[in-house]
């Protein structure tokens, strides 16, 4: 009786959140300009998977500790904040985009690693995302009734995951049009430059916010 009202404004509290700038906006885009359009899809998809360890956590109750136990949550923290340092200052030093032919070869020869680093990079990104840990654990306690059926729960969890992939894939697409991508990457050595600093700063803003 309760299922659609729930799952909208489930529906509409996860599209506000995907929506808002954050370390998986910053991730997708650099990998979509600087890497190409595969690449960032694949960044996507490790975003949408890593939704399913949020939902695992909150389900079982590990969600309920990390809210209890403030220096978990504060390690998790850490660690998230670390995780961006280390994509910041890598980006920072990265050098301006090659031609595109060159780029296009380079791409071909290390396609397969750089995917499966590009899903990895999604996934650690999204899961030591503590704003991401709050969101599930707000949506799960207060949201979602505790009478919502177990099934119900998984199937809301696996909404957010694929609609979360979703987003991102077509973000991916967005950036990397013909047009778009290629003035961007006229660009590209400010670009890489400019995300470091973002990523630095978001990695800094979970530091000062939370310790």
């Amino acid at each position: 009786m309760n299922f659609w009202p729930e799952f909208l404004v489930i529906a509409t509290a996860h599209l506000l959140a995907v929506a808002s700038p954050g370390p998986d906006f910053a991730i997708v885009l650099r990998y979509a300009v600087r890497f190409g359009r595969k690449t960032a899809i694949y960044a996507s998809l490790g975003i949408g998977c890593a939704i399913l360890l949020h939902v695992t956590y909150s389900l079982v109750g590990i969600g309920v500790l990390i809210k209890t136990t403030p220096w978990l949550f504060q390690l998790l923290t850490l660690l998230a904040a670390l995780y961006l340092i280390y994509l910041g200052q890598g980006a920072i030093r990265a050098k301006a985009p090659a031609l595109s032919a060159t780029a296009e070869l380079t791409a071909a020869h290390s396609e397969l690693p750089r995917k499966r680093s590009a899903f990895i990079a999604g996934f650690i990104t999204n899961g030591l995302n503590p704003k991401a840990t709050l969101f599930f654990l707000s949506l799960f306690a207060v949201v979602i009734s505790a009478q919502t059926p177990l099934l119900y729960k998984a199937f809301y969890g696996v909404y957010m995951a694929v609609a979360t992939a979703a987003w991102f894939t077509l973000l991916s697409c967005l950036l990397t049009q013909s047009k778009v991508r290629q003035f961007l990457l006229a660009k590209g050595f400010w670009f890489d430059r400019l995300m470091g600093i973002l990523l630095l700063l978001l990695a800094g803003h979970l530091l000062f916010s939370s310790f």
